[in-house]
């Protein structure tokens, strides 16, 4: 084995590609990464005509814009990762690397990086879309609209691992991976923006995984989110992602459920 192969990189870069020859192999799997994330938009823009975006200073585009890059969140990265952590897990997969030199993280970290790549490019092609197609413009404050996804990234990964320890199969991760979904695409600004909602709601709502994600990338491009006004979705979407690490330590599972 060469000595590029025993560093932490080449360790998952090396699980990386294995993972993405099992990926393809799942057409469900492959399915819902692929394709629902670029189909989800035109609900939501379907959605958003019915309602008076004006009103709030919204536009079409500044609603869609961020909706997408929150199903390509949810589905290429967050349900796409209950089902292969799941199957890995079921499949013996884990427990037999966790006795070569792979580290836990390691592990976690190189199986999903094909899901996490997946979910970057539809994110970046979405966005392009979005800014040509309906006219949104580039982004007035880039780093807040990067730093949200990056943000959105770690999040649904640890979330996913977390979901994953609770879920029996594959079959039933679509079962497990609901709640995190359903609540996320409705009440965190994806298909109803949290500006229309009654403000004790919306103060409620931002509470949620997502919100902060889906905030910070709506106003990376409307420009219209203050560094102070920022803070507070960071913190949000740190304390969330900081609590998956510690649930994935305290309840991830290396061996199958009996």
């Amino acid at each position: 084995m060469s000595t590029a192969m025993t560093t932490p990189v080449g360790r998952m870069t090396s699980l990386a590609r294995a993972e993405l020859t099992l990926l393809g192999r799942s057409r469900g799997t492959l399915f819902a990464a692929l394709f629902v994330p670029l189909i989800l938009p035109l609900s939501a823009r379907e959605a958003a005509k019915q309602m008076d975006l004006a009103e709030v200073g919204l536009t079409l585009g500044t609603v869609i814009l961020p909706a997408s890059i929150g199903f390509s969140l949810l589905y290429a990265v967050y349900a796409t990762l209950v089902s292969v952590y799941t199957a890995r897990r079921e499949e013996l997969v884990l427990k037999r690397l966790r006795t070569g030199e792979l580290r836990d993280t390691e592990i976690l970290t190189g199986a999903a990086l094909p899901a996490v790549t997946t979910g970057l490019a539809q994110c970046v092609v979405l966005a392009i879309g979005c800014t040509v197609l309906l006219d949104v413009g580039a982004p007035r404050a880039p780093h807040l609209a990067v730093l949200g996804m990056l943000l959105g990234i770690f999040l649904c990964v640890s979330l996913a691992a977390v979901t994953s320890a609770f879920t029996r199969s594959v079959e039933s991760a679509q079962v497990t991976t609901l709640p995190v979904v359903f609540l996320s695409m409705i009440f965190s600004g994806m298909f109803v923006p949290l500006e229309i909602l009654p403000d004790r709601v919306a103060s409620a709502c931002e509470l949620l995984p997502l919100t902060p994600v889906i905030t910070l990338v709506r106003g990376g491009w409307t420009g219209g989110l203050s560094a102070t006004e920022a803070l507070g979705p960071v913190l949000v979407a740190l304390v969330w992602t900081v609590g998956g690490v510690f649930a994935v330590r305290r309840w991830f599972r290396w061996e199958p459920r009996r």
